[in-house]
């Protein structure tokens, strides 16, 4: 899978504005209620990133949610992160 051109991450990030680029990766923060929210949505992602085979980095910090996405096998952002961001804003919305 080739990696994203600039433009077409711009195209990403303009389509899904609350990510951005972080250190390479494309990146979301959420912020819950308390712990046992945020690990509600934790889960739930998790179910959506096994599904897809395709696994962000994860940090909880109590009530606060951070995914990032790259694909590591090809040492960038590709379609299958773009994906997954489509996916993740269109199924967690409701969570959160």
């Amino acid at each position: 899978m080739k990696v994203l051109t600039a433009t077409e991450i711009e195209e990403v990030l303009r389509t899904h504005p609350q990510w951005k680029m972080q250190e390479g990766k494309l990146m979301r923060e959420w912020t819950f209620k308390d712990f046992v929210q945020a690990m509600v949505f934790v889960n739930r992602a998790a179910e959506l990133a096994e599904a897809a085979g395709h696994h962000p980095d994860i940090d909880i910090r109590y009530n606060h949610v951070q995914l990032r996405l790259i694909s590591h096998d090809t040492g960038g952002i590709t379609q299958r992160d773009a994906t997954m961001v489509a996916s993740l804003d269109s199924q967690l919305e409701t969570t959160t």
